[in-house]
């Protein structure tokens, strides 16, 4: 919110009455808040739909509350959580062959073991104890003994749950190994492919929706493959931003295609179109601004018109029918 406690914020999130929104590339980047986010995302109704299993919701939501981004702790969704979730739906419709709680193996942080203990799973110590499902999330201490532990039981009988499939992870370093990367060395020495709970399924999308009640809900994130890919499963509408890994000239030939593309969940420039004549998407500037709001001005009137001759096998080329909208083009990364 502004100074004057109205409202802030991009206008298409004003026509949504629940915002499912990523973290890192569209909150924040790395350890710093993405300019805007904060006061755009105030007085919304808002879940952080994150596929980072190795922290706990409580441990996010302190994360964005020290960066000035409003969150209680029920306002993260976590893959861990969803993962737990949709683990004891598998395990309760396949029922189980001994008495008692059904028992999970996780390879993963603590927090997700709290987690699977609260969905109401006995946390056991590995393969010999007869797990019926083993959960498995991203942790810097999944070593070999835990993801061999992790096949032995699997080999066993347990239903595999992966938190998410994500190959890489980001950081300020660059790119590390994801969960999806430790989770293919699993599937390697087992054949078998786990259920997973976290974007581009839709199932994480859902639970967030149904948490704060939103009948018209918005997908808000960074990645194509995961936010935006997610959404669209799910059903939804979608907001790609220009904060985090998607560029602007992969929006322009995605077929994970959003509903909308901003900038960032602040900042808009209205008056901006385009048009499509004789192989040339032609990009008119409204109102001016900083290069970085126009360049997805621009993008966010040329990229249907560009989808559409996709689709038709057509090959168009984008150009600036001004000087602003010129200087727009120009800086698509």
């Amino acid at each position: 919110m502004d100074t004057n406690g109205q409202r802030t914020g991009h206008p298409v999130l004003d026509s949504y009455n629940g915002l499912l929104v990523d973290l890192d590339g569209t909150v924040y980047r790395g350890g710093a808040p993405v300019p805007g986010a904060a006061g755009a995302l105030a007085g919304r109704r808002v879940v952080y739909v994150t596929n980072n299993a190795s922290r706990s919701p409580r441990e996010v939501a302190h994360q964005l509350r020290s960066l000035g981004v409003p969150a209680a702790d029920g306002d993260v969704l976590t893959s861990a959580q969803a993962a737990c979730r949709l683990a004891r739906e598998v395990v309760d419709n396949r029922g189980l062959d001994h008495p008692g709680r059904p028992r999970a193996y996780v390879v993963g942080a603590a927090s997700f073991g709290d987690l699977a203990r609260t969905a109401g799973f006995t946390v056991v110590d590995g393969a010999a104890a007869h797990p019926d499902v083993v959960l498995h999330g991203h942790s810097p201490e999944n070593d070999w003994a835990r993801l061999s532990e992790a096949a032995l039981a699997i080999r066993a009988g347990a239903v595999y749950v992966a938190s998410n499939m994500d190959t890489t992870l980001p950081t300020e370093r660059g790119l590390l190994v994801g969960n999806g990367s430790m989770v293919a060395a699993v599937v390697s020495a087992t054949g078998v492919t786990p259920v997973s709970a976290g974007k581009p399924g839709p199932a994480m999308f859902h639970v967030a929706a149904d948490q704060i009640g939103a009948s018209r809900p918005l997908a808000v994130g960074d990645r194509l493959d995961t936010d935006i890919a997610g959404g669209i499963a799910a059903g939804m509408d979608t907001l790609c931003v220009l904060t985090g890994v998607a560029t602007h000239r992969e929006l322009l030939h995605t077929t994970d295609r959003p509903t909308h593309i901003a900038a960032n969940l602040r900042d808009h420039l209205p008056g901006w179109s385009a048009r499509e004549e004789d192989g040339r998407v032609t990009v008119s500037a409204g109102e001016p601004g900083p290069v970085e709001v126009a360049a997805a001005e621009a993008l966010a009137v040329a990229a249907p018109l560009v989808w559409a001759a996709d689709d038709a096998a057509r090959t168009v080329e984008v150009v600036g029918g001004d000087a602003v909208a010129a200087a727009a083009v120009e800086a698509w990364r």
